[in-house]
């Protein structure tokens, strides 16, 4: 555990750096520089985005992490590395074919219940395939255990340049509609930089060759697509379907109450990207007991910080709501609910970092097209009734289901429980 010590105590640094960042961003520059439906917009635009990232990055940033160790000799790493480059153009290339014959159509659909929305249908689009690309060189430092970078980038730097902006608004330097654009050129010059990055660590050749075992590779790809998305449905699904059913307005009130429960998670996401290169190699050895000690400690550390969190974070919610307009102040229930969720996420460990990287991925595959199903029902069971607390609870429902069964899951095929047990 020394090395996820260490990158995890620095992830962590960063992480809660970018979450003090996001903090004044979430809580006191979008509430008094943005209106409230222009802050819902942002939410809608973001969450959108977040929704087709998994898609237009073709399951590449799993697959790279579970195959790379798997590579010995350069001239079919270089091969594999070439073909995790191409892969996504084979979603991204359609995707943006269908934004511009069916422009329209899709902004109809997105705007049926809130008009602004119809104009950023281009926006959505390319900040979604901007954090695709990026999460692909993100995975490509990875799995050369470098990740402090990466996470700074995830983390601070568009969270730092949103200030900005705002900032630039406020003093009106520049007006909402060129903040959404300049947005988009933030996501875009993130994933330039990572790339950079990435390519200082490991630059691909130029010419490419499909690795011998492509067909594993592309058919693995393909199931993560859907597997994978199951975690962002869970965090995005919500906020883009508040969209459709109510004012827009709703999305900033919940978008407030997620941010103050997200902070729950913060640990979780910072050791997950050390387990998650170090799980990979442990079932490649099939280092059994390793894998085991490693989904031990990683799920009491986090239960235990992670419960802390929440337990701060209840005790004294109200009174951090005073400092919101009196708007914003409705989302208790919100914060209860996804805070209790994100406790629960905590207890797995690194319990996603096995299933994606064994032998079993394509149970992920079923798990993921199951959760995706039960949220959308519930959330359109709830939302129409109890609003952002009918999003709420419909988020903490289906986590709950989703990570009871993948427990239970990793336990009958690997003989190992979060607690040791």
């Amino acid at each position: 555990m020394g090395i996820v010590f260490k990158q995890s105590l620095s992830n962590t640094v960063i992480t809660y750096l970018g979450f003090g960042i996001g903090a004044i961003n979430t809580l006191f520059l979008y509430t008094r520089f943005l209106t409230d439906e222009y802050y819902g917009l942002v939410g809608v635009i973001l969450s959108t985005s977040a929704i087709l990232m998994p898609l237009l990055a073709f399951g590449v940033p799993n697959t790279l992490v579970k195959y790379y160790s798997g590579f010995k000799q350069d001239h079919n790493l270089q091969g594999f590395l070439g073909m995790m480059l191409l892969l996504p153009l084979a979603m991204i290339l359609p995707v943006a074919l269908l934004s511009f014959v069916a422009n329209q159509a899709i902004g109809a659909f997105l705007s049926r219940e809130n008009p602004i929305v119809e104009g950023y249908v281009w926006h959505i689009f390319l900040i979604g395939m901007a954090m695709a690309y990026f999460e692909v060189f993100y995975a490509w430092s990875r799995v050369h255990m470098r990740t402090v970078t990466g996470n700074f980038m995830k983390e601070v730097f568009v969270r730092a340049g949103v200030s900005v902006m705002l900032f630039l608004v406020y003093l009106d330097q520049i007006s909402v509609p060129l903040f959404l654009d300049l947005l988009v050129a933030l996501y875009l010059v993130r994933t330039l930089i990572m790339k950079w990055y990435a390519y200082r660590l490991k630059r691909p050749s130029l010419r490419f060759s499909w690795p011998k075992n492509s067909r594993p590779i592309l058919t693995y790809s393909l199931l993560i697509i859907l597997g994978g998305s199951a975690a962002v449905i869970l965090l995005e699904l919500d906020r883009f379907m508040i969209n459709q059913f109510i004012p827009i307005e709703n999305v900033a009130y919940y978008s407030v109450a997620v941010f103050i429960a997200t902070v729950v998670a913060v640990p979780t996401r910072a050791m997950h990207q050390v387990t998650y290169p170090l799980t990979a190699e442990l079932l490649n050895k099939k280092d059994t007991a390793g894998l085991k000690e490693l989904y031990h400690k990683s799920s009491v550390t986090l239960l235990i910080v992670s419960g802390l969190l929440f337990l701060l974070i209840i005790l004294n919610v109200q009174d951090l709501y005073l400092l919101l307009p009196e708007t914003y102040r409705g989302g208790f229930m919100v914060v209860f609910l996804v805070g209790l969720a994100k406790v629960y996420d905590a207890l797995l460990g690194n319990n996603n970092s096995i299933l994606y990287n064994s032998e079993y991925y394509r149970a992920v595959l079923v798990m993921g097209v199951f959760l995706a199903l039960l949220t959308i029902l519930l959330n359109l069971w709830f939302i129409p009734a109890l609003g952002i607390n009918g999003a709420a609870l419909a988020t903490f429902l289906a986590i709950s289901i989703y990570n009871t069964v993948k427990m239970w899951y990793v336990k009958v095929k690997f003989g190992i429980h979060p607690l040791g047990g």
